[in-house]
């Protein structure tokens, strides 16, 4: 059993089972085993039935072939004692609620060609279908007209959400090696994005969804998905709105508006919804049990709870529903950008490299072993499946600024549109995963440049320089980029109704209200301040942020349906319950590390102390000027910001000292010299001993000589500073400034919540954000990490409102989840051999500002600096696809905005189309030839390997 309960312990036997039910599921199972051994009471096909049934439908059933059609006459003559105890009325009523409960279907006997519909009759015909597809399914899917949040049936009955769950295992445990390509009438099968085969020649007419809309047109209904429903019933569902996405055609769309299954669309509606599920990255899969040119369904499919989707992904055999087609990535198009990596629902791409290794050869990457010629057992299932398909990058690992970078931004990508001179399509691609493009390009820590493979020849890619161009467009109404909103719902598909705060409007929180707000949402911000921004307004001084450029990318927020109430604290101003009693349903608390530490030596909290922290804050707020003697305690970036805005601010002499040697100083090197250029003496070494004090004012402080800042434990740095006591240095000072370290400020806000502190860190889960003891309260940010840079409030945002997501709409937490780890190449081993040998850019400075202005003196990159700088870019990092795992779905050609990866007809066999019941015609000589192989064809080199990949992830897990 895995972590996610995907083989539940079997149903309590009942005691006194009925015979009669027992003997219906033996005659509606398609398990091989009980077909012949027959049902037990401990075996779904019965008490899944017997959960719903009456023992009079079992009867009735009985009279029925599984999958024959009746009329009503028919039936009443094989029921002739019922219909005389009951009368035809009576009778009649039982067969429409056997046929509202999903045990019968019927349909009116049409035949449908482009030419319309005929109807050699006009009466009902009563089929006893299979249980998947069919009544397990039924079972599940219940459409109540204007309630769509509540399902009475799966509420009263939710067992029989296990049990469709197991009919669409346990008849296809040891089966799905057996089964040809395409599924051979077992199951759904995989049709792909019709504008990804829009120009393949070869292409035929059951492979598009248009000409399945045109046939059936005039006679289309969608109904609720059975899959989400049921999977959300047993605590499995990831989210999804349940209705709205499963389309019925032809009789059963009859059928499902009849028995309150759905309802009637048109064929723009279909089309509308079909559009709906790949923007979401939902796969498109039709019925496939009916034969050549038959469906009854076009469903749009969530891998992570999709039944049918699961038979190919976690027995680990593509050929069940794999479409004709197979994914190719064009390198010299990829960039790397991950988005086909994000959506891929087989886990078929990953990120890879595009250059070659050190001595000339390609990079190899393992693939998917398939059963052609291997004895298949439990042993090659992927259980784990919804999770190892959200794997982003091969082992060997891909470009290193998109693994650097901790909000993972497609920064290979945004460097080619830019290079391309489309900027605002650059703009979209960094918003995917930063919306402060702006602001980061002017304050980012430059991570992604760091790790830059160009660096190893001569120097990284300005990386940050090229995002502030393309960001400008931020800074102005007309040219902007706003987010489509893309909701993962078809009811609600002009957003959800449920309220969601976030506590603190710094990036972290401003992050997780922009991404639930592109996800349909209307969030609340709750910001104590006069204005949003958190430390990018208070804490930044602006000549290096200025607030305009802060003011312009929260505008896009309120535009996308984000509200903004500022000046509120909550925990003081309102409670956490009174939000709850205004209904709102989860708080996601970013709340910052806002206060400053003192060192605790004697005199730190004299007149004229104070903390980095407030004092920049009172500076951002214009604070007045200060002509005295500053000393600033402190080795980072904010204690080089608290000194250089003292500069500024008129100070006659600034002296910083740190801990650390100017080697380990956590500042940038570009901030040390800066602050330089500023005229701030910087000494490093030296630790507060005592500030010195006369009638309670700071007349100067005494340091001591620090000889080491870390020592080692279990490997790691741990911050163990050591001094020696004797050698001392008295600066005379009227101001000190103590930039030591941040803390949270808690006030009331967790008042009467059941919550633990772990030392200050409030006790969440290290994935979800979930406060431990609180499941409507999730936190990030600084509070949670304690203080990092922006771009690390930004990705735990963005990771957040997926969780915020999950928990209000009662998903599951961490199923299918993506982790966002990706794995450098070995930049020690890469061949360049040819590159454009340019000199990287650099942006211009206003040297009429001097030194003591607070405008910001940096001038963005030129459009021709861009050009020459984008063109750089080695290009390292390259999307691959596993060709045996790909389903041919297309949902990576939605994403791919460069047109890098196409699908191509590499398996026409795929598309043929075999009724149930003749499937066993095809099954039985596909699984000779494939016994044969697997006793006398030699494995090939690919094989092999793969047979060894799987053994080697096996020994990993």
């Amino acid at each position: 059993m895995n972590k996610y309960n995907e083989w539940p312990a079997n149903h309590k036997g009942d005691k006194n089972p009925s015979p009669k039910i027992i003997a219906l599921g033996k005659r509606i199972t398609d398990v091989a085993g009980h077909m012949i051994g027959g049902v037990t009471a401990e075996d779904p096909e019965y008490w899944g039935l017997a959960e719903i049934i009456t023992e009079e439908m079992a009867e009735v059933g009985l009279t029925m072939k599984r999958r024959a059609h009746y009329t009503f006459d028919q039936l009443c003559e094989m029921n002739k004692d019922k219909v005389a105890e009951k009368g035809k009325e009576g009778f009649q009523k039982l067969l429409d609620e056997m046929s509202y409960i999903g045990l019968l279907e019927y349909d009116y006997g049409y035949h449908y060609d482009h030419n319309g519909r005929t109807a050699p009759q006009s009466e009902r015909r009563y089929t006893l279908p299979m249980f998947v597809p069919g009544s397990a399914e039924l079972f599940n899917m219940e459409e109540i007209p204007g309630d769509v949040k509540g399902n009475p049936r799966l509420e009263q009955h939710p067992d029989v959400a296990s049990f469709f769950e197991r009919m669409t295992y346990i008849p296809l445990e040891g089966i799905t090696q057996m089964v040809p390509p395409g599924g051979a009438g077992v199951g759904m099968h995989v049709i792909p994005v019709e504008k990804a085969i829009s120009m393949e020649n070869e292409a035929i007419d059951i492979e598009k969804l248009s000409y399945w809309l045109s046939k059936y047109e005039g006679k289309i209904g969608v109904g609720r998905c059975s899959c989400r429903a049921s999977r959300k019933a047993i605590s499995e569902g990831v989210a999804d709105d349940d209705y709205g996405w499963c389309i019925g055609v032809g009789d059963f769309a009859d059928y499902c508006r009849e028995t309150g299954k759905g309802h009637d669309i048109t064929k723009e509606e279909a089309l509308e919804i079909l559009q709906r599920a790949e923007d979401n990255g939902f796969v498109h899969q039709i019925t496939n049990i009916d034969g050549e040119n038959k469906i009854f369904g076009i469903c749009n499919c969530n891998v992570n709870i999709c039944n049918a989707l699961r038979t190919s992904q976690l027995f680990n055999t593509p050929n069940m529903s794999r479409s004709a087609y197979v994914a190719h990535v064009d390198k010299e198009k990829c960039v790397a950008c991950g988005r086909c990596v994000e959506y891929c629902p087989a886990g078929a791409t990953r990120l890879g490299q595009k250059l070659c290794k050190a001595d000339g050869t390609e990079v190899t990457y393992p693939k998917q072993l398939l059963p052609d010629k291997v004895k298949w057992g439990k042993e090659y299932y992927d259980p784990d499946y919804r999770d190892n398909n959200r794997i982003n990058s091969h082992k060997t690992g891909t470009a290193p600024c998109k693994t650097a970078c901790p909000a993972h931004i497609a920064v290979q990508g945004y460097l080619k549109k830019a290079a391309q001179g489309e900027y605002t399509e650059a703009l979209a691609l960094i918003k995917k995963q930063n919306p402060f493009p702006a602001v980061c390009g002017r304050i980012c820590n430059r991570r992604c440049e760091d790790a830059c493979t160009r660096g190893t020849i001569d120097e990284p890619i300005a990386i940050d320089a090229v995002k502030r161009f393309i960001a400008e467009r931020d800074l102005h109404a007309d040219t902007r980029y706003v987010p489509p909103i893309v909701v993962p719902a078809s009811i609600h598909k002009n957003g959800w109704e449920e309220k969601i705060a976030i506590i603190g409007g710094g990036p972290a929180g401003l992050s997780c209200a922009f991404y639930l707000a592109e996800r349909g949402y209307k969030p609340t911000v709750f910001e104590k301040n006069e204005n949003a921004g958190g430390m990018l307004r208070y804490g930044i001084p602006s000549y290096k942020l200025e607030k305009d450029v802060i003011e312009a990318e929260i505008d896009v927020m309120r535009e996308m349906g984000v509200e903004i109430k500022t000046g509120v604290e909550v925990g003081k101003d309102i409670s956490l319950d009174e939000l709850r009693a205004q209904g709102y349903k989860a708080f996601y608390l970013a709340i910052g590390c806002s206060a400053g530490r003192r060192p605790g030596v004697p005199g730190d909290d004299a007149e004229g102390t104070f903390t980095a922290i407030d004092y920049l804050k009172d500076a951002n707020c214009g604070g007045a000027e200060y002509t005295g003697r500053v000393v600033v305690v402190g080795g980072g970036n904010v204690a080089i910001d608290a000194s250089r805005v003292s500069a500024r601010n008129g100070a006659s002499e600034v002296t910083q000292l740190c801990l650390e040697s100017e080697k380990e100083m956590p500042a940038s090197d570009e901030e040390v010299r800066e602050a330089g250029e500023d005229g701030v003496t910087i000494k490093c070494g030296w630790g507060p001993k005592e500030v010195l004090v006369s009638d309670g004012k700071v007349t100067g402080i005494v340091f001591k000589k620090c000889l080491s800042v870390f020592e080692e434990v279990d490997g790691r740095k741990k911050f163990a500073p050591k001094y020696d006591e004797n050698e001392t240095i008295t600066i005379e000072c009227d101001r000190v400034i103590f930039a030591v370290g941040q803390q949270s400020v808690w006030g009331d806000l967790l008042k009467s919540e059941e919550v633990e502190f772990r030392g200050p860190a409030l006790v969440a889960d290290g994935l979800t954000y979930q406060v431990q003891g609180a499941p409507d309260l999730f936190i990030g940010g600084d509070v949670m990490t304690g203080p990092k840079f922006a771009i690390d409030a930004i990705a735990a945002g963005h990771w957040a409102s997926e969780s915020l997501h999950r928990y209000v709409q009662n998903g599951h937490m961490t199923i299918g989840r993506n982790k966002w780890e990706f794995i450098e190449l070995n930049k020690d081993d890469i061949l360049v051999e040819s590159y454009d040998n340019s000199s990287r850019q650099s942006e211009g400075f206003n040297e009429t500002l001097g030194n003591k202005s607070f405008k910001d003196a940096h001038i963005a990159l030129t459009e021709e600096q861009v050009k020459i700088e984008t063109s750089r870019c080695l290009g390292c990092g390259a999307t691959i696809v596993d060709a045996n795992k790909c389903i041919g779905c297309g949902v990576c050609t939605t994403k791919c905005a460069f047109d890098a990866i196409t699908l191509h007809r590499d398996h026409p066999e795929c598309s043929t189309m075999i009724p149930a019941e003749d499937k066993f015609k095809a099954i039985v000589p596909y699984e000779l030839k494939r016994a044969v192989k697997i006793v006398f064809a030699p494995k090939t080199a690919e094989e092999k390997a793969a047979i060894k990949a799987h053994k080697e992830a096996m020994q990993d897990k």
